[in-house]
């Protein structure tokens, strides 16, 4: 029985989402931006890396012609492959947000096809009496932030504060998200751990609307110059509407095994086995392990999620870019460990155009990029839904088909 392995480069749009204007993103490119600016030179960082944006193994498997198939072009500056390998092409999301949950759940055969509730952009982000409530359960004194931030802008203004009072500090972004940043030591994590569960449970019964996911933010440090977020980052998401593909797979016995935040992403429904690791490389290497102990008809599902956190929302286009290039070298170490019948897919979740106003997601077509032993190089017909790629993994380990997308096996 064949062996299914999906990886999800957080945040790797390709431009071209038909509905981009509706979410104010008309023109977002990630990957044609990117490239934009290597080829100019305006990416080159000295010391870790030079001139057009370099990606020969995902070039090799149909990255620059699914960006053809989305935005009519190719990137500038990278080279076209005389050959290219694997089934691949763009798809388009049909999920009504641009959020991580939005785009892995539909990845995974769920399209989420009702509103997320949000908080505002402008005055007090949470109203009082949630606040209120949120500081009673957690025996704390008041939060700090309360507004709209980027994570390391909020930690450079509240963090010195948090540490002398005792108060979180609670923040959020066009997301769907309740953030809470605390200190792993002055705070403690367990602790803040803890207490984005209580909010979470807040809000799940809270009258405002849907709001996806509550994340913890720890960070180290002493001062604003000196403040880190820590890799022990945890997602308190509200599980997906209804099952899904890692749903489907764990009743018929398969094992899907988690590597990165995707636990966290589907609340931990339909998860096997769970693997953290922090960091691209990290998640690389637990990757390959993660292929060396997969079964039969078993699932690896993995999040990158370096591209979006430390690139895309801090508009870092040469670090982005180095990110892909290192990501794309280690690409061989994946296919030495296929078995016949495998299959690999490559896609990402939504956009983050480093280059783009503001720090938020970005609406974008997303690659997909589908390769494994017998087969065959063909341009897919751009994909209505990400659902077809949860589709085609379902087909290929036999199992039913989910109510949301098509196979394109």
């Amino acid at each position: 029985m064949p062996r299914a392995f999906l990886f999800v480069l957080d945040s790797f749009g390709i431009g071209g989402a038909p509905d981009a204007a509706a979410f104010g993103d008309d023109g977002a490119d990630t990957l044609g931006h990117i490239a934009e600016f290597c080829a100019a030179g305006a990416a080159d960082r000295a010391g870790l890396r030079h001139g057009p944006l370099k990606l020969p193994n995902m070039s090799a498997l149909g990255l620059v012609h699914a960006a053809r198939a989305s935005t009519g072009r190719f990137p500038a500056g990278m080279e076209v492959p005389a050959r290219v390998f694997g089934h691949h092409g763009a798809a388009s999301e049909v999920s009504h947000g641009k959020d991580t949950p939005s785009g892995h759940w539909e990845i995974a055969g769920t399209p989420v096809m009702f509103d997320w509730g949000y908080f505002p952009a402008e005055g007090d982000a949470f109203p009082s009496d949630l606040v209120a409530a949120i500081c009673d359960i957690g025996r704390v004194p008041g939060i700090l932030g309360n507004c709209h931030a980027s994570g390391t802008d909020i930690l450079a203004r509240c963090g010195e504060e948090h540490i002398r009072t005792g108060k979180p500090i609670c923040y959020t972004s066009s997301d769907s998200v309740f953030q809470i940043a605390a200190h792993e030591n002055h705070f403690g994590l367990d602790r803040l751990l803890a207490f984005c569960q209580a909010v979470r449970l807040i809000l799940d019964e809270w009258p405002g609307g849907r709001i996806g996911r509550v994340i913890a933010r720890p960070f180290v440090g002493e001062t604003a110059a000196s403040f880190e977020r820590t890799g022990n980052r945890r997602d308190f998401s509200v599980p997906p509407p209804e099952p899904t593909l890692l749903d489907r797979l764990t009743e018929a016995g398969r094992t899907v095994h988690a590597v990165g935040k995707i636990g966290d992403i589907f609340a931990h429904k339909g998860i096997g086995r769970l693997t953290k690791a922090n960091g691209n490389m990290a998640l690389f290497d637990a990757t390959l392990q993660a292929m060396d102990e997969a079964k039969d008809g078993d699932l690896v599902f993995t999040n990158f999620v370096d591209f979006d956190m430390l690139y895309g929302h801090r508009r870092d286009v040469a670090g982005y870019a180095a990110a892909l290039e290192a990501f794309d070298r280690r690409l061989p170490e994946v296919d030495r460990k296929l078995h016949a019948g495998d299959l690999v897919i490559l896609t990402a979740d939504h956009g983050c155009d480093p280059t783009w106003r503001g720090t938020d997601h970005t609406r974008e077509r997303v690659p997909v990029m589908s390769f494994g032993p017998g087969i065959r190089s063909r341009l897919l017909d751009t994909r209505t839904t990400l659902a077809d790629i949860g589709e085609t993994i379902a087909r290929h380990l036999g199992i039913a088909p989910g109510p949301h997308g098509r196979s394109f096996l």
